[in-house]
C-alpha cells in the first residue's frame, strides 16, 4: 500500500509518517523544502518537496506515484493569521485541497482530509452531525475544503481532532502544552485561560484512528479527539503536577485577558462516539497522555 502525507515537515505530518512506515505502508511524505521530519530514514520514507498550490505540482505528486490513499494534513491553521491573510488563506487551504482533489480523481486515490472543531460554533461539544458555525476565517476556510470532499466523488474521510498534542519534535513550533512545560521549569509565572472548553487529543490517538481508517476502509467524518472536557489552564495544571513542576505559578484568567482579533468558541470540542464505535477509538485519558510531551 502506498500512501501520501501532506503536510510531513509539521508535528502531526511528521509523526504520521513516522507511525505509518513502521506499519509497513510505503510512505511518500511531502512538504515545502527540504524534509525536516525527525530520525526519519529515507531510504524507507520517500519525501518530495511539492507546492500543493500549484496545479501541476500536484498532479506530478499524485500521477506518478499512484498512491492508495492521500492523507491531507497541509494548511494554514493559525486563525489569526488566516484572518489577516485571507487570499493566502483561500490558497492554503482550499485551491490546494481542490489540486489535490483534482489529482486523485484523475487516478482513483482515496482521500482523507484533515479539519478541524473551528468549523463550529458554541454549544461543544459537538457530534459528527452537528450544523458546522464557524466563528472564524480560519473555520470558515476549512469548511469550504469539506465541502469540496464532501463533493468529489471520490472515496473520501474527513477527521476532525482538537488541540493536538504530543512530543516537540525537529523543525515544529512549540505547542500551548509544550510552552507551559517550559515556562514553569523556568520559574517563569504564566497566566492561562480557564473559560474555554475543549476535547485536547494525544497525536498517538490519531494516528492510530487513521490507521483503523486504512485498514478498515472507512468513509464518511469522524471526530478524532480526546474524551475529557478541560479548559486549558486544567490542562496546563494536570501538567504541573505530573512533572512536580510549581502549579502556584498558574493562574487562571478569563479569554478576555488576551484580546485577539479572531473570535474563538468558549464552548467547543468534539464527541468521539462514532470513532469509538465504528474505528474501534480508543483514546487515552489526559493524565496519561500528557506523560508523552
Amino acid at each position: 500500500m502506498i500512501v501520501i502525507i501532506t503536510g510531513a515537515n509539521g508535528f502531526l505530518g511528521q509523526r504520521l509518517s513516522l507511525f505509518l512506515n513502521d506499519k509497513t505502508i510505503s510512505v511518500i511524505a511531502t512538504g515545502r523544502g527540504p524534509c525536516r521530519i525527525e530520525n526519519i530514514n529515507l531510504q524507507d520514507v520517500k519525501y518530495i518537496p511539492t507546492d500543493l498550490t500549484k496545479a501541476f505540482e500536484t498532479d506530478k505528486l499524485i500521477l506518478e506515484n499512484k498512491p492508495d490513499w492521500v492523507i491531507h494534513c497541509a494548511a494554514m491553521s493559525k486563525p489569526n493569521d488566516c484572518h489577516t491573510n485571507r487570499d493566502e488563506c483561500i490558497l492554503q487551504n482550499v485551491t490546494g485541497t481542490q489540486n489535490i482533489i483534482d489529482s486523485c480523481q484523475k487516478t482513483g486515490a482515496k482521500l482523507i482530509y484533515f479539519s478541524t472543531d473551528f468549523i463550529f460554533g458554541e454549544n461543544g461539544p459537538h457530534s459528527e452531525e452537528d450544523t458546522p458555525d464557524p466563528l472564524n476565517f480560519y473555520g470558515e476556510s476549512k469548511l469550504m475544503a469539506e465541502t469540496l470532499v464532501k463533493n468529489s466523488g471520490l472515496h473520501w474521510a474527513i477527521v476532525r481532532p482538537v488541540l493536538i498534542y504530543g512530543k516537540q519534535l525537529a523543525g515544529t513550533p512549540p505547542s500551548f502544552l509544550h510552552w507551559v512545560k517550559s515556562s514553569l521549569e523556568n520559574n517563569q509565572p504564566i497566566k492561562v485561560v480557564n473559560d474555554q472548553f475543549r476535547t485536547p487529543t494525544a497525536v498517538t490517538d490519531i494516528c492510530e484512528g487513521i490507521y483503523a481508517i486504512i485498514q478498515q476502509n472507512q468513509q464518511g467524518v469522524f471526530h478524532l479527539s480526546g474524551s475529557e472536557i478541560l479548559t486549558p489552564y486544567q490542562m496546563a495544571t494536570m501538567l504541573a503536577k505530573e512533572y512536580q513542576l510549581n502549579e502556584l505559578l498558574i493562574t487562571p484568567v478569563t479569554s478576555d485577558t488576551f484580546p485577539e482579533p479572531v473570535k474563538r468558541a468558549k464552548h467547543s470540542g468534539l464527541k468521539n462516539d462514532k470513532a469509538k464505535n465504528l474505528l474501534g477509538f480508543n483514546p487515552v485519558s489526559f493524565e496519561q497522555g500528557v506523560k508523552t510531551i
